[in-house]
């Protein structure tokens, strides 16, 4: 890699998770000196705007990586399986924001705020993580460092968005046709390849991703494994319920956390209020707490609602808001690629 500025290709240049992962390349002011967007072969030949000029999609094929120094995928989990390690074989240091690696043990999964040592680590991929985890963990981030954690209980309310545009058009198409007295037709939710699709206007599904034989799912599953490797910590219990609501953008959650020692409620938000990216909205007297419409476009997480549980001498509530897109996603991604080329410098 050089000082002088680095390549970055974008896998998945068309996708939701792709755009703003250019997006915040530019707003973020990263040291690119060319970005190489990529995706499948109907894509190619169309243009992307960055900084005010036009680049061409190039179809993500082995030698698209040629001179690569970061790539950014976020184009699925077979996409990356396949070209990931092409890419790592040609030089470059890949950021994947799928679940093909987050966790092999020969892969460290980072979210900056919490465990940004792990980078070092890594053997050419860096596994970005689910953005339900995300969000959750910096916020829990300096209660573990302070008090310690027993157990998580987290219940999500998880945008569209995270199903990609298709998963966004629907919803509006559903809400519209539903308003005006018209037929509906569901071809999305809860997951593209299952046999059933449902209604999303004006309702919620409890199902994100496929089932698993214990009967969660693979997205709830994801918030277990991902929260233990992230922190470390095997002994951390978590359990969750993962729910799509019809919301355009932005994850809430409500976290249920068990603390190791005692704790002052004061404490509790003074930790929040100086931990890295995050941003504590708590003053329930006043009807003020996060909401993802306020939260829509900001790198943030989002915290309020916090209170003592009353069944439980050292346990917390929480709600926890932030943007899927962003910190979800391509804002991780691109503090992770920041984080790289600080520790070479």
């Amino acid at each position: 890699m050089s000082s002088q500025g680095y390549t970055v290709a974008v896998v998945g240049a068309t996708g939701a998770v792709g755009q703003q992962m250019m997006r915040y390349l530019a707003k973020r002011e990263f040291p690119v000196k060319e970005l190489r967007p990529l995706a499948s072969a109907r894509s190619a030949g169309q243009k992307v705007i960055f900084h005010g000029e036009e680049v061409v999609i190039q179809e993500a094929v082995p030698t698209a990586f040629d001179g690569v120094d970061i790539a950014l995928f976020s184009a699925g989990g077979s996409v990356s399986e396949k070209l990931a390690p092409e890419a790592v074989a040609r030089g470059a240091v890949v950021i994947d924001n799928t679940n093909a690696y987050r966790m092999n043990p020969d892969v460290p999964l980072v979210v900056p705020e919490v465990n940004r040592e792990a980078i070092r680590q890594h053997k050419g991929i860096i596994a970005n993580p689910n953005c339900s985890t995300i969000q959750m963990v910096v916020a829990l981030k300096p209660l573990y460092d302070r008090y310690g954690i027993e157990r998580v209980i987290v219940s999500t309310y998880q945008s569209v968005s995270g199903a990609g545009w298709q998963a966004i058009d629907e919803l509006q198409q559903q809400s519209k046709a539903l308003l005006n007295g018209e037929e509906i037709s569901a071809n999305i939710l809860p997951v593209g390849k299952l046999s059933k699709h449902y209604q999303m206007a004006f309702n919620v599904i409890p199902q994100i991703d496929v089932a698993q034989e214990n009967g969660f799912t693979l997205e709830e599953m994801k918030m277990v494994r991902e929260t233990k490797k992230i922190f470390n910590d095997s002994s951390i219990g978590v359990t969750a319920t993962c729910v799509r609501v019809p919301v355009m953008r932005g994850h809430s959650e409500s976290v249920y956390v068990e603390l190791k020692s005692e704790f002052d409620l004061d404490e509790v938000r003074q930790l929040l209020n100086n931990a890295p990216g995050v941003i504590v909205e708590d003053a329930i007297e006043e009807q003020v707490y996060p909401m993802p419409v306020d939260a829509a476009d900001r790198p943030e997480v989002f915290v309020g609602r916090i209170r003592r549980d009353f069944t439980h001498p050292r346990a917390l509530n929480l709600w926890v808001v932030s943007d899927n897109l962003l910190k979800g996603a391509a804002t991780n991604a691109i503090q992770i690629a920041e984080a790289l080329i600080s520790e070479e410098k």
